[in-house]
């Protein structure tokens, strides 16, 4: 889809972080932006930031674990501009933990937002662009969907499932003919607030929350975030990806070779190869 401006995108996630980002770069080329989130403060901030430059906006409070409140941001979206062309399931949390001491919550939550809020979204809005015979969707997955680092169970199992339901998708358009682009998002550490996703968390993890596991998590993520990319850098490694029909987006490159490299090392060796993580934290 190389020309953009006027197109509709939608984006989940789109309150803060690459959501955010990736909204003011759409915009800044001429698109209409759907955004959804579950945060009803941010979401409102966001919006009217963007509308001050601009940029035609509209919002839907969506959490996108719920398989309803993504039908109803799907018809939203077609009420407000009358059509949908990219499609960026981008909504996500941060989660992990020891194994053991993860409990059926844990993982419910991650894979509810991470998991099932891509597999709704692609549920809801392909039949939109198989219908008009145009469209891209963006999933986001991470550098943890190529390779799996400790104490990340939840987190590592939904990006891992998000690469593979997007080369999926990818092949099964293929093998029919079908015109519809579709990408997925494997940054390495990007300067978001993913860290202090547990602000979203569902009552049942109040506990979690509180737990010195937890503080410790949160505090190596943020450090972690602090010292990665700009979201506007993945941003318009996006944009680039739909405008080239590119399937893979890794802003962070290198990284993501020595992962695989890994993963084949390990495959032949039977041991973990040797991953230098530090590279996730440059383009």
């Amino acid at each position: 889809m190389e020309n953009v401006h006027g197109k509709v995108a939608v984006i989940t996630g789109g309150a803060s972080g690459i959501g955010l980002a990736l909204a003011r770069r759409f915009g800044a080329d001429g698109m209409r932006l759907v955004l959804a989130d579950v945060e009803v403060d941010a979401l409102a901030a966001a919006a009217a930031d963007l509308r001050g430059d601009g940029i035609e906006v509209f919002t839907q409070v969506t959490d996108v674990s719920d398989g309803d409140q993504v039908d109803a941001l799907g018809e939203a979206a077609l009420e407000a501009f009358g059509a949908v062309h990219l499609v960026c399931n981008n909504a996500g949390v941060g989660g992990g933990g020891q194994t053991d001491q993860l409990t059926a919550a844990d993982w419910e939550w991650v894979l509810g937002v991470n998991l099932w809020g891509v597999i709704h979204g692609m549920r809801v809005f392909l039949p939109m662009l198989l219908a008009q015979n145009e469209g891209h969707i963006v999933n986001t997955a991470s550098m943890a969907g190529l390779i799996a680092g400790p104490f990340m169970g939840p987190y590592n199992a939904s990006k891992f499932a998000v690469v593979a339901i997007s080369e999926t998708l990818f092949k099964d358009l293929q093998s029919v003919g079908a015109p519809i682009g579709v990408s997925v998002l494997c940054p390495g550490f990007v300067q978001t607030q993913i860290g202090n996703s547990a602000r979203n968390a569902p009552p049942s993890l109040h506990e979690w929350r509180e737990s010195d596991t937890a503080a410790a998590t949160q505090q190596m993520a943020n450090a972690l975030a602090d010292a990665g990319i700009e979201p506007a850098l993945v941003a318009q490694h996006v944009l680039d990806a739909v405008r080239e029909s590119r399937f893979y987006v890794i802003p962070h490159e290198q990284a993501a070779i020595d992962a695989t490299e890994s993963r084949v090392e390990w495959m032949r060796d039977g041991r973990p190869g040797k991953t230098d993580m530090s590279r996730a934290l440059r383009p």
